[in-house]
């Protein structure tokens, strides 16, 4: 499956300032062509890029004052190799974190789920946070957790997810957040899901059904959005003046997913991101 994906950023620094971005494909993803830039008018930055444990890239650089603009694309074709997970990668993601507080979700979840494990487990709580949660762009903030998104019943796909997590976690599942590129999300965007470590494999779970989680493109990979975000920055001011995001895959490439699969993705069916 053939998979194309662009970002661009458009940053206005007020000073000189350390950055950090997320936002080129994993190491592992299989890609043939890969573009990243970072310019500002005539001088152009070459970042440090630094690798996480999971694959994740991350790319740092010192921008100064005035505008800085960020132009990514890649064609991604094929599949990813599964990697191994560890141990105390397993274990770090049983822990509460910072917006998926599975200890303070512990009563409802073992209540709510009380009896289910492996595959149940996992399609019961996707299609809890699906019926209870409603999509709402521009009402949650960015510090909302799993916590505050039960209560108020709204929220965007970080949030979806942040809920999934917390309470596979409380479950005694391991559980991580992963921000995508996601091909015919719409409003497009970067892409947040969770996934569920079960029987030896990572599985996604995209509550809000908006995407087909059979052409995502992993970007990132963390506890939670803290561990994911496509930008920080430390010792200045940023402001983000342009940003879009783009992914689709070739009209090729969708016609073998379809005469692979079914046309939709089936939300009962355990599915890796590829």
């Amino acid at each position: 499956m053939q998979r194309i994906v662009t970002a661009e950023l458009d940053l206005e620094l007020g000073a000189s300032v350390d950055l950090i971005f997320q936002i080129a494909a994993a190491q592992h993803v299989p890609m043939t062509a890969e573009s990243l830039t970072f310019t500002q008018g005539d001088r152009v930055y070459t970042p440090t890029e630094i690798v996480d444990q999971s694959g994740t890239r991350l790319h740092r650089l010192t921008g100064e004052a005035g505008t800085l603009q960020m132009r990514y694309e890649a064609t991604v074709d094929g599949l990813a190799p599964a990697s191994r997970t560890s141990d105390l990668e397993a274990i770090t993601y049983l822990r509460p974190s910072r917006y998926c507080q599975s200890d303070e979700v512990f009563s409802q979840a073992r209540r709510q789920f009380k009896g289910l494990h492996g595959v149940d487990l996992i399609q019961a709580v996707s299609d809890f946070v699906a019926a209870s949660t409603t999509y709402t762009p521009g009402l949650s903030q960015g510090t909302d957790s799993a916590v505050t998104t039960l209560m108020t019943g709204q929220g965007v796909c970080r949030d979806y997810a942040h809920v999934v997590i917390a309470l596979l976690r409380a479950m005694d599942m391991p559980a991580r957040y992963a921000a995508c590129y996601a091909p015919g999300l719409r409003p497009m965007d970067f892409h947040a899901v969770a996934e569920a470590y079960f029987d030896g494999a990572w599985y996604v779970i995209d509550a809000t059904r908006l995407a087909d989680r059979r052409s995502l493109v992993r970007i990132a990979t963390g506890r939670d959005a803290a561990d994911c975000a496509f930008l920080s920055y430390h010792g200045g001011y940023v402001g983000l003046q342009h940003m879009r995001v783009d992914a689709w895959t070739v009209p090729d490439a969708a016609a073998d997913l379809e005469a692979a699969a079914p046309l939709e993705d089936d939300p009962t069916l355990l599915v890796q991101i590829a």
